[in-house]
């Protein structure tokens, strides 16, 4: 483990529900950030001006950080999947990803880690199987968009850089992403089960994500991938009910597959009815430490109940 005090880190992403956390740990420490923005900018000694759309990013400002942290990338559950929204959804990762690896790869004065985001989407729909990191990848789409975004890494890892693929599961939280949405309809009453309610959702605390994010810039041990997930998963009954009871609400009204499918589409099956069992092997054996491993306390925590 190396002490991040004083150095100086670029984060992708930096606005999103993540970044922003992990932006405002890091200049705590301190760590001089640099966040990466679509705007064109001045001299701005703490943004980093990039369009990965043009190919474009001020690759003068990379030179001689320490790290460099990859969030970007279209939030996956923002629209009905179309053809048209599931090229976004992979153009965002791919084009943001190669820009940076293949830059920051040609760099005289490199960074020594490059910690970029990737999805436990790679294992796709899996049942009751217990996934580590060793484990093949799936055959749907998110699967393999995954593939190529951790692929997309190599002219960095080429270049000698520490990488280390992140496979981040559902992040709960009250700010946004799925518990957000699921509030409302559990706080009047309307929560249940989606489909069977025994498919797999591995998930993580925001406060352990972040912390995840700068245990990884830290330990050089530590390279790619690594599953961002709490050692307990839970099926979406279990979920379904500790979300209930802490709300003090029944959950009696199930969602069937076929509703789920007629109202969100491709994406139900995705997000919604897919089965994904993920465990976090390398960072458990790196000592990593969870702050929130068991759902309830986690719910509790950050519902303030």
């Amino acid at each position: 483990m190396h002490d991040l005090r004083n150095q100086r880190i670029v984060v992708t992403g930096a606005s999103g529900l993540v970044g922003k956390r992990l932006c405002a740990e890091l200049e705590r420490d301190p760590v001089e950030v640099i966040r990466a923005v679509r705007r064109p900018i001045g001299p701005q000694p703490n943004e980093l001006s990039w369009n990965p759309d043009f190919n474009q990013i001020e690759s003068a400002k990379l030179e001689g950080v320490d790290a460099v942290v990859h969030l970007a990338g279209e939030n996956i559950s923002e629209h009905r999947w179309t053809d048209a929204f599931k090229r976004r959804i992979r153009e965002s990762r791919l084009r943001g990803t190669r820009l940076i690896s293949e830059t920051i790869a040609k760099l005289a004065s490199k960074p020594r880690t490059f910690v970029c985001a990737s999805a436990i989407g790679y294992y796709g729909n899996r049942g009751d199987e217990t996934l580590t990191e060793s484990a093949a990848p799936g055959d749907d789409f998110l699967a393999e968009v995954c593939r190529e975004w951790e692929a997309a890494c190599q002219p960095a890892r080429d270049a000698g850089i520490r990488v280390v693929n992140l496979r981040i599961g559902v992040v709960l939280s009250a700010e946004g992403g799925a518990l957000k949405k699921m509030l409302t309809p559990f706080k009047l009453g309307l929560g249940g089960k989606i489909g069977s309610g025994r498919q797999w959702m591995s998930w993580i605390a925001p406060d352990d994500l972040s912390s995840i994010l700068q245990f990884a810039l830290a330990n050089e041990s530590l390279s790619s991938p690594a599953n961002a997930v709490t050692p307990n998963p839970v099926t979406n009954v279990e979920f379904t009910k500790t979300l209930g009871r802490i709300l003090g609400r029944p959950t009696v009204f199930p969602m069937p597959a076929f509703a789920a499918k007629l109202a969100f589409g491709e994406m139900a099956d995705a997000l919604l009815l897919s089965s994904t069992r993920v465990v976090p092997q390398t960072l458990t054996q790196a000592g990593y430490q969870f702050k929130y491993a068991e759902l309830e306390p986690a719910l509790r925590h950050l519902l303030r109940k």
